[in-house]
């Protein structure tokens, strides 16, 4: 039940994450605020969510191997 709810959380987050732009495409931005800045980094800009969700869970692995 717990791992559900963490599971959860975290396409939540990811969500947040992915943002819709006025030209109708999809950015996707880091998790994390840069100090320096106060802004988001931009992880780039695809033409559907589901690239951006593609690169996200690439960006991820990445992370952690």
């Amino acid at each position: 039940m717990a791992s559900l709810l963490r599971t959860g959380a975290r396409k939540k987050a990811v969500l947040a994450m992915i943002r819709k732009l006025q030209s109708g495409e999809y950015r996707l931005y880091s998790r994390k605020i840069n100090p320096k800045t106060g802004k988001r980094r931009n992880l780039g800009t695809f033409k559907s969510r589901a690239a951006a969700e593609k690169h996200e869970r690439a960006v991820q692995y990445f992370k952690r191997h």
